[in-house]
């Protein structure tokens, strides 16, 4: 009786396989791990990627927690390693606690603005490329995290305005037709992926569009204007690239691209345009400017980084919600539904990060690339950056290869101008092909594990399936641009 209570309770409402699964694993890494834990730590990183990759069927906290849990039991790493792992993390954990809580109470805005930009785009190439190139731009400047957080926000708005229009018109029995759902569950899920490649395309490009890329720049003494120079005959050809496989996936309709707004959808939302437009008072201009003058503050702020993101994020909560008479506690809880959860979930992914550092999983690896000379060595050392960053945290990777060059650049193994090639191969290997797998960067992971993914049917594997054009030809370009242009 215990025992089937137990059962049940383990994992609540998810299927039997899936719960005996992860029961396998916590009863058989201590045995790995006894017979050897170098293979122990690879196995671990498996099982975690498997919890990722059925994150619709189980959030992936419970599982991939205990499986941190147990190797912090094991001995794979320490808790003293976990806490390292985070503190060098805490901007971005910052920055999910009160950015994505900032872009909540700015959504309004952000729907009346982007609504506009839908309905008067209707060429879905155009559209795509629009939200594709919106993507860079900001993230070129900003952090891609918050970026995406401002897409997600956004598309949800979109799709919470059909689906109530669809209930109620289902409740008085005239339904709208299925298809209608279905493509547009299509659409959204295209535009999120062309937003979130974009994110990519323009984080790669500044010393502010992705953490590690801070990191690189502080090792060689980079600013703004030298990091953009020395990328360039990489970055930019990569972006290229993009753009272009982003119109040509929509013109061609492969890997599941090509889904267009149905016009009923089109039709719901520019009725609610209207209603909108008829019923705007004078409190709501008002609230509507505020949002767009914190907005441009918010990115002038970003792109000067005049200070952490997530206390950016936090004086966006606090002038917002000062001005708008948002003052009672039940009313901040919505703001932070979405970020807490993955911000415990990075917590659990920087604790396996540990444990790939405690394990030296990545040594044989790294040390290979780096007794390579030459072109072939820039090849090898993007292209296994790219290889580690699609299973790791992409900051964790560039951190270990970007001190071993630093270390044999002080011992003399090469001068400046080569030390600089191969920093510009770290950061675009470390930014280009971790796009294969949504936990290559934390922008696509977040997008994986936010609440609009399920309601839109983006898993992991369809994640994955979207990302493989983008990933096969921003690599090649990556890779030719390293061996020509660099």
């Amino acid at each position: 009786m215990i025992g089937s209570v137990f059962a049940k309770s383990f994992l609540g409402g998810a299927p039997r396989w899936y719960k005996l699964t992860i029961a396998a694993f916590l009863l058989i890494n201590p045995l790995i791990f006894y017979i050897n834990p170098f293979v122990a730590g690879w196995v671990l990183i498996l099982e975690f990627i498997f919890t990722l990759a059925f994150a619709l069927i189980c959030y992936p906290l419970p599982a991939g927690g205990l499986l941190a849990i147990e190797a912090v039991i094991l001995g794979m790493t320490n808790p003293l390693s976990v806490y390292k792992e985070v503190a060098q993390n805490l901007p971005v954990l910052l920055l999910l606690m009160f950015m994505v809580a900032g872009v909540h109470f700015m959504k309004e805005g952000l729907l009346v603005l982007f609504t506009k930009i839908l309905l008067k785009i209707r060429s879905k190439v155009l559209l795509s490329l629009t939200f594709c190139g919106l993507g860079a731009f900001l993230s070129a400047f900003l952090d891609a995290l918050t970026v995406t957080a401002v897409v997600i926000s956004v598309a949800y708005g979109f799709f919470y305005l059909y689906k109530k229009f669809a209930d109620e018109s289902a409740a008085s029995g005239t339904p709208p037709p299925e298809s209608d759902l279905r493509e547009f569950k299509g659409f959204l899920r295209n535009l999120m992926m062309h937003a979130a490649v974009g994110t990519t395309l323009g984080g790669a490009m500044t010393l502010v569009g992705e953490p590690q890329n801070l990191l690189i720049g502080e090792r060689l003494g980079w600013h703004f204007a030298n990091f953009f120079r020395y990328c360039s005959p990489v970055s930019i050809p990569v972006a290229i690239a993009g753009l272009f496989t982003c119109f040509l996936l929509e013109k061609l309709h492969f890997f599941g691209y090509g889904y267009k707004l149905p016009e009923g959808v089109r039709k719901v939302l520019a009725k609610s345009e209207e209603e909108l437009n008829a019923s705007m008072d004078t409190a709501m201009r008002l609230r509507l400017a505020l949002q767009a003058i914190v907005g441009l503050l918010l990115v002038a702020a970003l792109a000067f980084h005049v200070a952490e993101v997530g206390f950016i994020g936090l004086s966006v909560i606090i002038i917002l919600t000062a001005f708008n008479g948002i003052i009672k506690e039940e009313e901040f809880g919505g703001a932070f539904h979405d970020g807490l959860p993955f911000t415990a979930l990075l917590v659990v992914f920087f604790s396996i990060v540990a444990v790939i550092h405690d394990q030296h999983l990545f040594s044989p690896i790294t040390n290979a690339v780096l007794a390579t000379e030459g072109h072939r060595q820039l090849v090898l050392l993007f292209a296994a950056n790219g290889v580690l960053s699609m299973i790791s945290d992409n900051v964790f990777v560039a951190t270990v290869y970007i001190n071993e060059l630093q270390a044999a650049y002080q011992a003399g193994a090469f001068d400046y101008e080569w030390f600089s090639k191969l920093a510009v191969a770290v950061n675009m290997g470390t930014n280009v092909p971790s796009i294969a797998t949504p936990n290559g960067q934390a922008a696509f992971l977040f997008l994986l594990t936010s609440s609009l993914a399920p309601l839109i049917r983006l898993s992991y594997i369809e994640m994955m399936k979207l990302a493989l054009p983008y990933t096969i030809i921003m690599t090649a370009a990556g890779i030719l641009a390293t061996v020509y242009l660099l």
